[in-house]
């Protein structure tokens, strides 16, 4: 395994010279760096003296603390007396939770390494540590192993391509070895680690995010701009979309101004936005409804938009001040520039389109659409997320190749009612059918008394 280590410490030197090398024009580098700077030190002034032992929650980033949230907020609710850490690797995830109110300390998780594993480990003195879906850092999960520290995977999605099943992946496998249990999502997963005779401290649990979505969707919340935006229209809600996928829908939009479309892009940077108002013909953005409605110009009447034009021209920017001009007609296309809405935006959708899927990263969490009995339509690009294969498997959701089909696909669901609500129905139960992930975490943490002190 000294290979593998001498190989894994080069990685590690790569990422951090190649983070310092494009930070200067990448915000996310910038950000990257930034949170870290005098981390040990934020850290090591949460413990003084060492007086608590912590529960550490590790994420990668937002998807996976969504995943890892109702574990955490089911602990905190039994056992609201203990300390709780949350730490991220990615700038979008901290960046987006920082102030979550469930856990005490909020924080960047230091770049792995043996000196930072060490100080993080006996500054938390953590009593159970809880690593969400997947990243496997070497020095940490070898230093909790050594200290002998409970160490649980939840929500594990393993495939047979991974370095855990090959040949070289001696060094993965020792990681997997420091858990004292993982909780993988499918029988698939489960199989794959019997084969590499990790089955005993293996359970099949399920996905912890089928609990979260359907917690949100009891939670819904309207939001008025939105119900005065879709009024009695049919609504497709188009959720986490990139270039790619607001490509495969503009025509469709521009063509049927009878359909209320809602873009929650998945960056709301300024040029990006932009781009999206060149898209599509008949846009608002939810800030300008903002504006309108502070201004009193509207519900009383139709919300104002800018036609057709070229993105660098537009006159409406409410970040300056700046109205939206009165002379346009009413808007189909709501372009979200906030962070927070989508997952309770799906409520008002007749039909989610979920975004991800014409790009190499793959589609997005179905899930939150799936929960509110919605048909769910995306790319084709699904090979890693097992609740997209399915969820189209039962019917719930549609993968498309091109945008014509996707608009045959549209053009079907708001014709043909017995289709439509059949799939609304598969929707739904599919993700129904899949709660209790959670409960079987935590049972297992109680039944090995492992926030017993």
């Amino acid at each position: 395994m000294h290979v593998s280590i001498v190989l894994y410490n080069l990685f590690l030197w790569l990422y951090k010279t190649g983070i310092r090398i494009v930070s200067p024009w990448n915000p996310k580098a910038r950000r990257w760096l930034k949170g870290r700077k005098n981390i040990l030190e934020r850290i090591n002034a949460l413990n003084p003296g060492k007086q608590n032992r912590y529960i550490w929650m590790h994420c990668a980033s937002l998807g996976e603390f969504e995943q890892g949230r109702p574990i955490l907020e089911s602990i905190r609710a039994r056992y609201p007396a203990e300390k709780i850490a949350l730490t991220f690797f990615s700038p979008s995830g901290y960046e987006s939770k920082k102030d979550y109110a469930g856990a005490d300390h909020i924080l960047y998780l230091p770049l792995d390494s043996k000196r930072n594993a060490q100080f993080v480990v006996t500054a938390l003195q953590p009593k159970l540590v809880i690593w969400v879906k997947y990243e496997y850092w070497y020095y940490y999960l070898d230093e909790l192993k050594r200290q002998n520290i409970p160490t649980i995977l939840v929500s594990a999605h393993f495939r047979p391509g991974q370095p855990f099943f090959q040949w070289h992946g001696k060094l993965y496998r020792y990681m997997l070895g420091c858990f004292a249990r993982i909780f993988v999502q499918n029988e698939e997963s489960l199989q794959l680690l019997k084969r590499i005779g990790y089955s005993e401290h293996a359970s099949l649990s399920g996905d912890t995010r089928f609990d979260r979505v359907i917690a949100i969707a009891a939670q819904f919340q309207p939001f008025p701009l939105v119900d005065r935006f879709c009024a009695d229209h049919p609504v497709i809600v188009a959720g986490s979309t990139w270039d790619e996928d607001e490509e495969e829908l503009d025509h469709y939009a521009n063509t049927h101004p009878e359909i209320r479309f809602i873009i929650a892009p998945h960056e709301i940077d300024e040029p990006h936005v932009k781009d999206i108002e060149g898209l599509f013909q008949r846009t608002v953005r939810y800030s300008e409804l903002e504006i309108m409605m502070a201004d009193g110009r509207w519900p009383s009447a139709d919300p104002d938009v800018r036609e057709e034009q070229n993105p660098k021209s537009s006159n409406s920017n409410p970040a300056n001040g700046q109205r939206p001009s009165a002379k346009h007609p009413r808007a189909n296309v709501l372009i979200i520039d906030n962070i927070g809405m989508l997952s309770r935006l799906y409520q008002y959708a007749t039909i989610a389109y979920l975004g991800g899927g014409f790009g190499e990263d793959g589609v997005h969490n179905v899930l939150e659409a799936a929960v509110y009995g919605r048909p769910v339509v995306y790319g084709p690009v699904i090979e890693k997320f097992v609740e997209a294969i399915e969820l189209a498997e039962t019917g719930g959701g549609i993968v498309v190749d091109s945008a014509l089909e996707a608009e045959t696909v549209f053009n079907r669901l708001l014709s043909n009612r017995e289709e439509y609500l059949h799939r609304c129905e598969a929707a739904k139960q599919y993700v129904y059918s899949k709660k209790g992930a959670t409960e079987k975490i935590i049972q297992y943490i109680q039944e090995n008394r492992l926030l017993t002190n």
